[in-house]
């Protein structure tokens, strides 16, 4: 089946960790319908992602969401108007991951429509193509959430160079824990961020990690560490310990370990169009810091597409379809999917 590019539906479907979501795009970016089915409530008692618990809430959601969304786009016939289905097969967590694959599998056998396993780190670089028509190849996109924190620089799309990335924690992660040790609800990223903004930057002098390091490398665990070791401090001399500054010290320490990072890649590569995506490119601060970037154009995803969502798996399998990918029914999903060399 060939349709033209107005009329090309792609339904995207993506499962890779704890949020279930659906969308239906036309084309490269008009969006005709988006739907996502967070777990977020679910999890929370636990203090984080459960992945058999996930799992089991994918089954549940998928369904439900597909109909939904593809009655919202005006789709009557599956068979005849969706042109592709396209599916994170990874990375991510493998029984998440595989229920989005089964699923989007049996839709493509049931519609005898094509089938494409995306790879979840290019579909966040594609939240930002969605969204900006006018962000094409070369340029810079820094991956920031709580799996990933890694710098590449896209050549052409389908081409993506590695830069650069963390040793250890990636951002988001380092969120989280100092959250934990603060008594803050999971996720730790939003409630800092919210914090941090009546807080001092100032108050403490946590360390910026790696700033004066000539490599495109991130690392902090070192920072969680000090900042953990500040709070200990306080506490056992008791000392009242304000949590806003905490939260406020932290944060303009990760976002100046970033931008340094981010400044270098723009050194090394003469690329000045920079991108964000993933979870981390929500954060106020580090947004604040990129749009008061001089000699940059920066293109930054609207906040709810910044965390996982179906449009940017739609989009990323949409562009690869047009150069020719293709996946076949044997398709399995791979949690270490990388999908540039380190």
């Amino acid at each position: 089946m060939s349709l033209p590019e107005e009329t090309f539906l792609t339904l995207g479907m993506e499962s890779s960790c704890d949020d279930t979501a659906v969308a239906v795009l036309r084309g490269e970016r008009q969006v005709e319908a988006e739907l996502l089915s967070s777990q977020l409530d679910d999890h929370v008692p636990f203090g984080g992602v459960i992945p058999e618990f996930a799992a089991r809430r994918h089954l549940e959601a998928f369904l439900p969401l597909t109909e939904e969304a593809l009655r919202r786009a005006g789709v009557v016939d599956p068979r005849r108007e969706i042109g592709l289905v396209a599916v994170t097969a990874g990375p991510g967590l493998m029984g998440s991951l595989l229920v989005g694959v089964m699923a989007a599998k049996a839709l493509s056998l049931a519609w005898n429509v094509p089938l494409l396993g995306v790879n979840h780190l290019e579909g966040h670089i594609f939240a930002n193509v969605v969204s900006h028509p006018e962000l094409s190849p070369p340029f810079l996109c820094m991956v920031v959430s709580g799996g990933h924190t890694e710098i590449v620089l896209v050549k052409k799309f389908g081409t993506y160079v590695f830069l650069g990335g963390t040793r250890d924690d990636a951002a988001g992660e380092a969120y989280d824990k100092v959250a934990k040790v603060l008594g803050l609800p999971y996720p730790g990223g939003p409630v800092v961020d919210k914090l941090a903004a009546s807080g001092n930057p100032d108050a403490f002098d946590f360390p910026s990690p790696l700033k004066g390091s000539p490599e495109i490398v991130f690392s902090f665990s070192g920072l969680k560490t000090a900042v953990l070791t500040r709070i200990k401090k306080l506490r056992n001399e008791g000392i009242e310990i304000s949590v806003e500054d905490v939260c406020a010290s932290f944060q303009k320490a990760v976002t100046d370990s970033l931008m340094t990072k981010l400044r270098l890649a723009s050194r090394r590569t003469g690329v000045r169009s920079v991108s964000i995506s993933g979870g981390v490119a929500a954060n106020s601060a580090l947004r604040n810091a990129l749009l008061q970037e001089k000699g940059w154009k920066v293109y930054l995803p609207p906040k709810n597409r910044c965390t996982d969502n179906a449009v940017m798996i739609a989009a990323a399998g949409y562009s690869a379809f047009r150069r020719g990918a293709r996946s076949s029914l044997d398709l399995a999903p791979d949690p270490s999917w990388e999908l540039w060399k380190k």
